[in-house]
């Protein structure tokens, strides 16, 4: 039952990576339509210009470890969101990147914070062990019901695109994103700019 459902839902997934991957014009022009003006470049990543960023919903709640977290808190740094299921085979693959990506920017002493989004989970232990497992040292939000991800705007986060990445300016203003699985240079490529900027 476990396996079927999530045959399921990584079909799902992958019909919504390929509809949204067909809305874009992938011609790096601002797509409106997306909502919140991105540009969408290589691999699938979006980005939206400094001027036309909008702010990132309010994003807090219990952690899978039992802790609470609120993600304004975390204004300041540049915030690095993962939507992922343990339940998720491209979140399985992506996870190792996220961890030494997170490691390396903590160990080099950057402005950045990851938190992760874990979604769709029947119970904390799967997550747990999932974060154990593949050695992310971050808080993810428990978020079994895509709750706190329907607080974003339509076109800003597809509920049915997971794993999914957003990473916030240190104002907490959605810089870029993406709605697929990626590796550690896609997820370099996405922080760099937004860390550098002044």
């Amino acid at each position: 039952m476990r396996i079927g459902r999530a045959l399921l839902l990584t079909a799902v997934t992958l019909a919504s990576a390929v509809t949204l991957s067909a809305c874009g014009d992938g011609g790096g022009k601002p797509n409106g339509s997306a909502g919140g003006n991105y540009v969408t470049g290589a691999g699938g990543i979006s980005t939206v210009a400094k001027g036309s960023r909008t702010e990132a919903p309010k994003l807090d709640g219990e952690t899978v470890d039992g802790k609470t977290l609120d993600v304004t808190s975390l204004k300041g740094k540049v915030v690095v969101l993962n939507v992922w299921g343990s339940w998720c085979p491209p979140c399985r693959n992506e996870a190792k990147y996220f961890a030494q990506v997170s490691k390396e920017l903590a160990d080099g002493g950057k402005d950045v914070a990851f938190v992760g989004i874990n979604t769709r989970d029947n119970s904390k232990q799967n997550a747990v062990a999932f974060e154990e497992n593949f050695g992310i040292a971050y808080p993810s939000l428990y978020d079994p019901d895509g709750k706190l991800i329907l607080r974003f705007s339509a076109g800003t986060l597809n509920p049915q695109a997971i794993p999914s990445t957003i990473v916030l300016d240190k104002e907490g203003k959605i810089a870029a994103r993406t709605l697929v699985a990626i590796n550690g240079e896609q997820l370099r490529s996405m922080i760099d700019p937004v860390l550098a900027e002044q």
